[in-house]
């Protein structure tokens, strides 16, 4: 392990958790897709075929990106931004439908239809842009107009373009925005007023799509509520009820069937009536097939990644890298729990899957992509403090 592990710089903790969920995933995507053979026809085989492809592109981009240096990452934040401003606006016009969201792009590969989500990109993107920005206007952050304004005005931009398509997605962008201002200092006054304009912004969109139906700002306004009410609705007991609350009664019977070791790998009866087991409800299909100490297990990696990043973003001393690796760990902790809070029925149904582990897409890749990013900053710390992150608990109580 340790000869390969040399080929990959930076964090080995988080190197070894990212391709041991990677690889983990082709078991499980092989095992969760009997309800989609059902929708959409095809095998086991051929999505397996379609995600290992996603699966080799994923390592491929975190290997590459992780060998650039990081002073190149940083030019390249304002760039990425507007490209993911560009993918944004391509797809609200030309977007392939899928599910009935056109957020996404069709990629014509042979044998293979592979789709990327624009809003993927746009989520790292406007990590990459708003940390430059954070370091750039940190002395004039008590400044509305010199300092304020230009870090909302991209999160406003990015997140009303994500809008019209994906509710949770840009509201999750739009809290994670909230919650790197407030770790880059910016006042809380401002924060809390920037918060109050962003919900009002979307109050005011709403009001917008019911006062002019005919414009259909918001097409999927309707599932949005539905949504809502279904998890409103949640304890009422009518038929109506539990037939509109079928999904996540279903993932929360799943969980329950998993009991302490799980029913076994392929074993799992109720993926078959979970739409999107291998992705939205991945969380319930997991603990139904491999129980609630594996479930346990997992919950630990996504907590032991996220404290790896943060361990990282303390030791470096470039501002940009710890914001940059702070938005991006939290932000993939946050998709996962949101993942496992939807499945056991605490929140509505929304469209996040589990990073690394879910049927991929445009999202393994972006997550990918992201460690890439990490360890890049990770694999230029100076030696010494490179040897004191990465040492175990233990040896720096030695030392």
């Amino acid at each position: 392990m340790r000869s390969y592990l040399s080929y990959l710089k930076g964090d080995p903790v988080i190197w070894i958790i990212t391709l041991l969920m990677m690889a983990f995933s082709l078991v499980t995507v092989y095992s969760f897709v009997p309800i989609l053979i059902k929708i959409e026809g095809g095998s086991p085989f051929l999505y397996l075929f379609k995600h290992l492809v996603y699966v080799v592109l994923g390592f491929g981009a975190m290997y590459a990106i992780h060998r650039i240096q990081a002073k190149y990452i940083s030019q390249l934040a304002k760039f990425a931004y507007y490209l993911g401003l560009a993918l944004l606006l391509f797809t609200w016009f030309f977007g392939a439908e899928v599910n009935g969201a056109g957020r996404w792009i069709r990629i014509p590969i042979p044998f293979v239809s592979l789709t990327f989500q624009s809003s993927d990109f746009a989520k790292l993107a406007l990590i990459l842009y708003l940390s430059k920005l954070l370091v750039k206007k940190q002395p004039k952050l008590d400044n509305w107009r010199d300092g304020v304004f230009p870090l909302l005005l991209p999160i406003a931009a990015t997140c009303v373009l994500i809008l019209k398509d994906n509710f949770s997605t840009a509201a999750m962008l739009f809290m994670l925005s909230m919650i790197m201002l407030y770790i880059g200092r910016v006042p809380f006054l401002k924060l809390l007023t920037m918060a109050g304009v962003g919900v009002a912004t979307v109050f005011m969109i709403i009001g917008l799509h019911l006062a002019l139906p005919e414009a259909n700002i918001l097409p999927r306004y309707d599932t949005w509520m539905n949504r809502i009410d279904n998890r409103v609705d949640a304890a009422d007991q009518s038929i109506e009820s539990l037939q509109a609350n079928q999904q996540a009664n279903n993932a929360k019977l799943a969980i329950s069937v998993g009991s302490v070791f799980g029913q076994g790998v392929g074993d799992g009866k109720l993926k078959e009536f979970l739409p999107e087991a291998y992705a939205d409800f991945y969380y319930a299909t997991f603990v139904e097939e491999f129980g609630f100490v594996s479930a346990f297990i997992l919950v630990l990696l996504y907590l032991i990644l996220l404290y790896r990043i943060i361990r990282f973003a303390l030791k470096t001393q470039d501002l940009f890298q710890s914001y940059v690796a702070l938005g991006i760990g939290i932000h993939l902790l946050t998709q996962a729990s949101v993942n496992m809070l939807v499945c056991t029925g605490v929140f509505p149904v929304t469209g996040q899957n589990m990073p690394f582990l879910a049927m991929g897409g445009s999202a393994l890749v972006m997550a990918c992509v992201s460690i890439g990013v990490v360890q890049s900053f990770a694999k230029e710390l100076p030696k010494n403090e490179q040897e004191q992150q990465f040492a175990s608990p233990e040896e720096n109580e030695i030392d």
